[in-house]
């Protein structure tokens, strides 16, 4: 019995000392230490403006004249806009929740051993994603707001929130996910889910294939591109792909993180570098063409530490090609 009293003060201990460092880390919940100017702008804006701020300017930033000949003309340039405005500013206001965000973190490093980093987001609704706007969608994709077309496939959709974005534009939308807790978030948005190894077989095929930030995450992704190139309706069928620059490949298994099997090394120092790279180097060599390509930032919501996350991202929309 003293021993069980010992163990339980040790707990409590612990937990309290666990408590009082997270909250010194965050040092205060309010918009006055908000980290990032922007964010601090953003969190007080009685309405959003479209001004950019420098930093934001970085995250569309291009050379047109650095890529490769044939891609200058089929740079979309983009900007920061009022969804992506939205997405900030929700994440913002949800990092300063104190005892959400103590809860979070309480979880994550308990559970951070022995599961995955997205399997930890997906129980905790936390973490979600965003690539693009749907105006940004629409107009690298070159298509109107009315646009319809039957089929999407979003592989590795997560929670589904960027599928979101897509799905208006089609009757069916598909979707592929290995967390079993972001299997349940698409479940409740009714998205159709296939299996990791299935998608390809279903006898027919899909007008859009997205793969966002997937090619860097998967063990084999010259061996994933050539199944989306067969999986495409002939002519009309169209991949859009975001890859993270610079392209750093590493899968998760379990709460480790490792090398994947079919290692790419995509060289080049800037982002225009490494665009030129992926389009002659990886997406040629595949099957397929170019038609557009544009940079946008990879925003992930925050936590106690961050207000949100950003990487830069290559988004192309690919042509498959005999």
């Amino acid at each position: 019995m003293p021993s069980l009293q010992l163990r339980t003060l040790v707990f409590v201990a612990w937990v309290l000392f666990y408590v009082t460092f997270l909250l010194g880390v965050r040092r205060m919940w309010t918009g006055r230490y908000v980290r990032s100017p922007v964010a601090r702008a953003l969190l007080t804006a009685n309405t959003m403006s479209e001004t950019v701020a420098p930093e934001n300017e970085e995250w569309y930033r291009c050379v047109p004249d650095l890529l490769e000949d044939k891609l200058q003309p089929l740079f979309v340039q983009s900007s920061l806009d009022r969804d992506t405005q939205a997405f900030l500013k929700r994440s913002i206001e949800k990092s300063g929740c104190v005892f959400t965000q103590l809860y979070h973190s309480f979880v994550s490093t308990v559970l951070s051993p022995v599961v995955s980093r997205t399997s930890i987001n997906g129980f905790l609704s936390r973490g979600s994603m965003f690539v693009f706007s749907s105006a940004q969608f629409q107009r690298i994709l070159r298509v109107g707001p009315e646009w319809m077309a039957d089929r999407l496939l979003d592989l590795g959709a997560g929670d589904g929130g960027v599928t979101q974005i897509m799905g208006p534009h089609f009757r069916e939308v598909y979707a592929t996910e290995i967390s079993p807790p972001m299997k349940w978030h698409l479940q409740r948005k009714n998205y159709k889910l296939l299996g990791i190894d299935d998608w390809q077989q279903t006898g027919f095929k899909y007008d859009l294939i997205s793969c966002l930030n997937l090619l860097d995450r998967c063990d084999d992704p010259l061996a994933l591109l050539r199944d989306i190139h067969q999986s495409l309706v002939p002519k009309t069928g169209r991949l859009i792909v975001a890859v993270v620059v610079p392209f750093q490949p590493y899968i998760e298994v379990g709460g480790q993180w490792q090398r994947p099997k079919e290692h790419l090394i995509i060289k080049g120092k800037t982002w225009e570098e490494q665009v030129t790279i992926l389009s002659a180097e990886v997406f040629e060599k595949t099957g397929f063409e170019v038609e557009a390509v544009t940079r946008l930032p990879y925003l992930c919501e925050g936590d106690m530490y961050n207000d949100y996350y950003v990487l830069d991202d290559a988004v192309f929309v690919l042509k498959p090609v005999n």
